[in-house]
């Protein structure tokens, strides 16, 4: 019964990418069922085995996984990013109010069971890459066993950091094995490690191979990169069950880890030797433009070698993401519909006073008009979008008017490894080290004043200087990647930083304490840039608050900024319940029903 359960599911995996046709990319799903569904054949085979590790990645895209649920819902409200026109009606997932029954994740589809495919299908591939494809003397079918390994271990931390303790299943499903009850994240932590430091040996380097000329396949420095990442939300905090207790019904508390191989003392130095691995490879770069990064963003750019290390390998007619989350279209001749696009979450509205006028990431990231028909209007000073994300930076326009753009989402770039680097280094006491790699994310952040930048990082004096400034850099560097959240975890600062979000948003409204300097009217002006792209306002600066702009093209919005356009009640919806109380959603009732009993939900669910 056991051999016939995974000649079977072998055989699905390697064809399952067949069964969804549209989720192909030039060709890259395209394939056809092996001839026999034996193991053998199909892990000695090269061809067969690629099929088979597509068919992880293609599980990305189904309907409710990566696709439609986890990416449009995870990673908001923080500090930084919230659902826009936040209320109390229907954004539980957001609000950290989150129900057993909610209904955009309560289904038997939903990400949650999705990841566990992609993990079954991990499973198979790394089960019989080890038993025929003699990856000790062929190195790319180690290249294929390294990916099966890294792509495992990402979706097992996607999983860790959406719900926290979930079964630890690295073998595949028998009829000994279907049901399982959660296992401390703990013991996921120190597996997906092992696994990535095996995994790293095998993978190419980006443009090493053919495998990594682009984007879309694993390669050596993500996955030096994803080990970082994991290390530092192994040893870091985060609501936990007591130690013992996980699937008992215990509602934890926020702790570090009592682990002992997951100590900071014992990963750091490994993490830190990693990212070092992977920035002296020099086989990646930060893009000197940050416009540039972006606009090649939104038109598909996989080119491996420069900042982006690895997307979600979304086809060109699949993926939600610039319709979710790009500048808000009505109507427009970018999106090929006349219903409305994008929109749905964005900067709160304070954080574009975070950065200095000189940094050119602030106009990039943080945009405050709507498009409708072919033309911009003001959005109002609650409703902020992320500016990364574009329709109108689309060649291939209109994409379709489909609810599907093909955008692949980044799952990590080469200014990440640079500041967890920094972070890690003052953790271990090599303070300049720490400076240094912050400084090159500082520099780019402003091209043409590079003085401010070396002038700002020299004057960090302190262990707790440099962490702080790692802390606000991270939030300017990466809003609307939607990091945010697991960083704050990791800190123990999820509530306290969204406390802190929120009186500055009542002080915006307000004009009061920070926002004192803001015309007492509230009023604001805009004009049309030239090249049709956009507005340019004038009042959000201390100087430009005092005078009024020169010129004709200027159009005054009275009371732009006031408690009328951005209502305490909006601000406060933030959060429902305490975030530091819900940082994980529970495991919703079909899936808990379809667990005949294995499955209970920790955390006071």
């Amino acid at each position: 019964m056991k051999t016939n359960i995974k000649i079977f599911a072998s055989m699905l995996a390697a064809a399952a990418v067949m069964s969804l046709s549209s989720c192909s990319e030039d060709g890259f799903f395209d394939v056809k069922a092996p001839s026999a569904a034996d193991e053998t054949n199909v892990y000695s085979d090269y061809t067969l085995s690629e099929y088979a590790i597509f068919s992880i990645a293609e599980t990305f895209g189904h309907t409710n996984n990566y696709r439609g649920r986890f990416l449009p819902w995870y990673g908001f409200n923080t500090d930084i990013e919230w659902y826009n026109g936040t209320n109390t009606t229907g954004k539980q997932l957001t609000q950290y109010d989150p129900t057993t029954n909610n209904t955009q994740m309560n289904l038997d589809n939903g990400p949650y069971n999705e990841m566990f495919v992609g993990i079954e299908r991990a499973n198979l591939a790394i089960e019989g890459l080890r038993a025929y494809g003699d990856v000790e003397n062929r190195p790319e079918m180690a290249y294929l066993l390294g990916e099966a390994l890294t792509l495992r271990a990402m979706i097992y931390y996607d999983l860790t950091k959406a719900w926290g303790d979930v079964p630890a299943r690295f073998e595949p499903i028998t009829s000994d094995n279907i049901f399982m009850a959660k296992t401390s994240r703990d013991t996921i932590y120190v597996q997906i490690l092992k696994d990535l430091e095996e995994a790293i040996d095998y993978l190419y380097w980006p443009n090493e191979s053919s495998q990594t000329a682009t984007t879309d396949r694993v390669n050596k420095a993500f996955a030096c990169g994803l080990y970082a990442r994991i290390a530092l939300a192994a040893s870091g905090y985060a609501l936990r069950p007591d130690d013992g207790m996980v699937g008992t019904g215990n509602i934890g508390s926020i702790r570090m880890t009592n682990e002992p191989q997951l100590q900071k003392s014992v990963l750091y130095p490994k993490a830190l030797e990693y990212l070092q691995l992977a920035i002296n490879s020099g086989t990646a770069h930060l893009v000197s433009s940050y416009r540039d990064l972006w606009y090649n963003f939104n038109n598909f750019d996989l080119t491996a070698g420069n900042e982006i290390l690895y997307v979600i390998p979304f086809s060109d007619g699949r993926g939600r993401w610039n319709y979710t989350f790009a500048g808000s279209h009505e109507s427009s001749p970018y999106i090929g519909t006349a219903a409305s696009r994008g929109g749905d979450a964005g900067p709160v509205p304070s954080f574009y006073f975070k950065y200095e006028p000189q940094d050119v990431r602030r106009d990039i990231s943080c945009i405050n008009y709507d498009w409708v028909d072919d033309s911009q209007e003001p959005a109002g000073i609650d409703m902020w979008y992320f500016g990364k994300y574009r329709f109108e930076w689309m060649d291939a326009q209109p994409f379709g008017g489909g609810n599907d753009d093909g955008i692949k989402p980044v799952v990590m770039r080469y200014s990440d490894i640079l500041l967890m680097a920094a972070e890690i280094a003052n953790e271990l006491g090599q303070t300049q080290v720490a400076k240094d790699y912050l400084l090159q994310v500082r520099r780019r952040a402003y091209t043409g004043n590079e003085a401010m930048a070396e002038t700002y990082v020299a004057g960090l004096s302190s262990k707790d200087d440099i962490f702080n400034a790692i802390v606000d850099e991270r939030a300017l560097e990466f809003v609307g990647e939607f990091l945010r959240k697991a960083d704050l975890i990791r800190w123990n600062m999820l509530k306290s930083k969204m406390d802190e979000a929120k009186a500055d948003m009542n002080a915006l409204a307000n004009r009061t304490g920070k926002f004192s300097w803001l015309r007492q009217t509230g009023d604001i002006y805009y004009c049309y840039n030239e090249d049709g792209m956009g507005l340019t306002f004038w009042g959000f600066s201390q100087a430009e608050a005092e005078t009024d702009p020169e010129g004709s093209q200027w159009i005054l919005e009275e009371e732009y900024i006031s408690p009328e356009h951005l209502e305490s009640e909006t601000i406060e919806a933030m959060y429902q319940r305490n975030p530091d109380e819900r940082q994980f959603w529970p495991i919703f009732d079909i899936t808990l029903t379809n667990g005949q009993g294995y499955l209970v939900n920790d955390y006071g669910y």
